[in-house]
């Protein structure tokens, strides 16, 4: 009876590289290892790593080129949306995941493989996200998740077992960091990042440069151009979504734009210490929300807010696939439609800002926003609109507010301290509470 065949999502870091020897050990599975190139580390070389995988033990080891394919397909919709989440990670691993598992449950199908397998930890973002879209995309799917199962208690233990077994591992006792990345950015964490105490040592940064440094580069500004929300130029020169994001970490990145160092709340239920380096995307992002404030009307603009940050957990979460995300993507492709101009950007110390912006599409009017002597907007028909506006509040006051009490009369009163009159309305112990605040 021959072996099953088990798909690994390998990436040649500690825990994948050790998975490969476990699966075969522990399931007696031919391990089929597929690296995606997603644009990771330009230094990296994909044929070591395809290389590497054989000689740990892989029947098998295939390097995906994806780039185009993530560009269009992941990196524009978070752009659109401008999704960030918590309101500061821009989803670098997050929007990965979906790509990776779809190509992932591609090949299972292909080899006739009954097992996908993934490095993530039991406590991380991870699993969910590779486990959720792999289930969207085939349910009958068995996904094994080596990480969670074996005895291999901390980074150390795993790199002692690779060192008896000869697995080579780029992870040192002296520099253990977990390192993701790809054309996005890179998210860093273990070691003393684990204390959030602990400044980020210098060298978890590989991306972008110190922005407080003495020898800091002059401002720099950057013009990007989009169409319906998509990026297609930068500084006159035409663009695909994936080089606009490459273009962009390149200029941004020594101005140190898109350094994120932030506690966040994971879906398993734990705050995490992360390190982000992000230049391109919080670039991009700043640029487009910009673009969005000049053709976007107002009601439209602030309804838009609260699908950002929806849109950006399910991501988050591992919900590409969801039927919600999938609404959620019409809603923000239908924005889009008049989201075409272009915008300066000026990169300077740690910052992307926009300092210009243009569109044939543009809502605002002069006429009405100056106060020149060019102004035509119609300052009386203001106070019609104040006394219908108002009408209700001041309906409320006139039959309602008295009858309010001690809490909002002293909230009417713009204080919340108490009146020697409220004393015998509050408990002593509220009453202290009250004087300490």
């Amino acid at each position: 009876m021959s072996k099953g065949t088990c798909i690994l999502a390998y990436s040649g870091g500690l825990d994948t590289s050790v998975c490969i020897k476990w699966i075969a050990e522990n399931y007696d599975l031919d391990v089929i290892a597929c690296a995606i190139d997603l644009g990771q580390d330009q230094d990296e070389d994909l044929g070591m790593i395809r290389d590497k995988a054989l000689a740990i033990g892989a029947v098998e080891s295939l390097v995906l080129d994806v780039h185009e394919e993530f560009g269009t397909d992941f990196i524009v919709p978070a752009i659109q949306t401008n999704a960030l989440y918590e309101n500061k990670y821009p989803l670098l691993s997050a929007l990965s995941r979906p790509l990776i598992s779809r190509r992932l449950v591609a090949l299972a199908h292909q080899y006739g493989a009954q097992y996908i397998a993934h490095g993530c930890t039991g406590k991380g973002n991870d699993q969910v996200r590779f486990e959720t879209c792999i289930a969207a995309l085939d349910p009958e799917l068995k996904i094994l998740g080596p990480v969670r199962e074996w005895n291999l208690t901390s980074r150390e233990a795993e790199m002692d077992w690779a060192q008896e077994r000869g697995i080579p591992v780029p992870t040192t006792k002296a520099k253990p960091y977990s390192v993701d990345d790809n054309v996005v950015g890179r998210a860093i964490e273990c070691g003393v990042l684990e204390d959030p105490a602990n400044e980020p040592p210098a060298d978890v940064y590989t991306i972008t440069q110190d922005p407080t440094r003495a020898d800091a580069p002059d401002p720099q500004y950057v013009t990007i151009d989009f169409e319906q929300g998509v990026p297609v130029a930068i500084d006159g020169q035409p663009v695909t979504p994936y080089q606009a994001i490459v273009t962009a970490n390149r200029l941004a990145g020594p101005h140190g734009v898109g350094r994120i160092d932030m506690v966040e709340n994971r879906l398993i239920g734990v705050k995490s210490r992360e390190i982000y380096e992000a230049p391109g995307i919080m670039t991009l992002i700043a640029a487009h929300k910009s673009l969005e404030e000049l053709t976007l009307e107002r009601e439209t603009m602030h309804y838009k807010l609260g699908i950002e940050q929806k849109w950006a957990e399910l991501v988050y979460y591992g919900m590409w696939y969801s039927p919600l995300k999938r609404a959620l993507d019409a809603f923000v492709a239908s924005t889009q439609r008049f989201v075409t101009g272009q915008v300066t950007m000026k990169l300077y110390r740690g910052t992307a800002t926009a300092v210009s912006r243009t569109s044939p599409y543009s809502l605002y009017d002069y006429g009405l926003a100056t106060y020149d002597a060019s102004d035509r907007f119609n300052h009386k028909a203001a106070g019609g609109f104040m006394e219908l506006y108002s009408l209700p509040i001041r309906v409320w006051s006139d039959s309602q507010a008295h009858l309010s009490e001690l809490v909002d009369a002293r909230y009417l009163a713009g204080t919340g301290a108490g009146t020697d009159a409220d004393a015998g309305t509050h408990s002593s112990e509220n009453t202290d509470t009250n004087a300490g605040e």
